[in-house]
């Protein structure tokens, strides 16, 4: 990598002039490699700097102004960011440069990314749910939808069960609704059997009775035809018909 410094050599400015030592200084105590690329005696490094310095970070006329600073084609900063980054001893970083171990901002990098990590120690490695638990958790979701499947298998078989109890107890209900007709039938046809008896006796006394009645009522009939009485009524007797 290598750090390009735009400078201008024959600049009037007295204060573009000190940034641009004051720049050059530092690099040189930091022993940092870097070319200086003079915008003032080649057009080609002006109109090369102009046109990569970023929309954003040119000033209101459009013209930035020296010292600008690059690492290769990328675009570092200007000097106020340079002097910002000085005093947070971040100069390497503001360069995307590693710093140097053992130096100032190697160890403040080195505090800050270890408080990172203690106080946020999964963020440091971060794993997802299902690895870091081994699939456990797939596992338990599969469960609880086995468990579910169950649970509605097992339903259906007690609401099968229940269904067949129910048509067993409907059919010994008919069952027993067939026989209890069907002596209610047999009962009523007994009756009537018992009423016709009735019916036959009552009417055989009746007739007999009438009969005997019609015979013993002439008194005035003479002895030897009163003798008859009893073998006239035995034979005419004759059972009513229903």
């Amino acid at each position: 990598m290598v750090i390009k410094v735009f400078l201008a050599s024959s600049s009037g400015s007295t204060a573009i002039k000190k940034k641009q030592q004051d720049v050059v200084s530092f690099l040189d105590a930091l022993k940092v490699d870097y070319t200086e690329l003079d915008i003032a005696c080649n057009e080609q490094n002006r109109m090369w700097m102009r046109q990569n310095v970023p929309e954003e970070k040119k000033p209101s006329n459009g013209i930035p102004l020296p010292p600008q600073i690059f690492n290769e084609e990328s675009y570092c900063g200007d000097y106020d960011t340079f002097f910002d980054a000085k005093e947070d001893n971040r100069v390497y970083t503001f360069l995307g440069l590693p710093p140097p171990p053992g130096s100032k901002e190697a160890e403040q990098t080195d505090k800050e990314l270890n408080g990172t990590l203690e106080e946020h120690p999964d963020d440091a490695a971060e794993v997802p749910v299902e690895e870091r638990n081994g699939g456990s958790h797939r596992e338990e979701e599969e469960g609880e939808r086995e468990g579910e499947g169950g649970e509605a298998e097992d339903e259906e078989t007690e609401g099968d069960t229940a269904l067949a109890e129910e048509e067993d107890e409907e059919e010994a209900e008919g069952e027993e609704d067939n026989e209890e007709e069907a002596q209610a039938e047999e009962e009523e046809d007994q009756e009537r059997e018992d009423l016709r008896s009735e019916v036959t006796v009552t009417s055989s006394t009746e007739s007999l009775i009438v009969i005997r009645s019609h015979v013993k009522t002439p008194h005035y009939l003479p002895p030897h035809q009163r003798s008859l009485i009893p073998s006239f009524s035995a034979n005419i007797f004759i059972p009513p018909q229903l």
